[in-house]
């Protein structure tokens, strides 16, 4: 199995999650199916049906963060610091070149992209055009929407 790249501030929420599903959840649910037993017969017990589907969630939740953080190839961003030049773990002011608008990026591992925070994957199409270039540069980025032209404003490691 290939590792796969991880910032160090994106394993560290992974790894809060995990705790708080081990510490807080987990208990929580496991009170919640005592309970729902203790009301009597299962069969048409709907709470404990309930509570017994929102652990196997928890679990396999639990499962997933553990594997995704042992194969990981946690990054440490800051130390990394190539300059203007835009690599995994960058953010990337950059600016629109039809409507002038900047949008601010931070390219990370798949498994921590979150567009609502800004953070982009790798392996996204806007990354993949990004990874190498300069600030100064225009980068053309192919998304299925169709072309689209930005230029990089910064570069910076955080």
């Amino acid at each position: 199995m290939t590792r796969q790249p991880m910032t160090k501030a994106g394993a560290e929420r992974l790894r809060e999650e995990l705790a708080r599903l081990k510490k807080v959840d987990r208990p929580k649910i496991i009170a919640a199916i005592a309970e729902a037993r203790a009301h009597g017969d299962l069969k048409e017990n709907a709470e404990y049906h309930a509570a017994r589907e929102q652990q196997g969630f928890i679990e396999g939740r639990i499962q997933h963060l553990e594997s995704t953080i042992s194969h990981a190839q946690i990054i440490d961003v800051i130390k990394l610091n190539p300059g203007v030049r835009v690599v995994f773990g960058a953010t990337v002011t950059l600016s629109d070149e039809e409507t002038a608008e900047e949008t601010v990026y931070q390219i990370v591992g798949d498994v921590e992209a979150d567009i609502k925070h800004n953070r982009i994957a790798v392996s996204s199409p806007i990354s993949r055009a990004l990874i190498g270039r300069e600030v100064g540069d225009v980068v053309v980025v192919r998304a299925p929407g169709g072309e689209r032209e930005f230029e990089i404003i910064d570069v910076e490691y955080r």
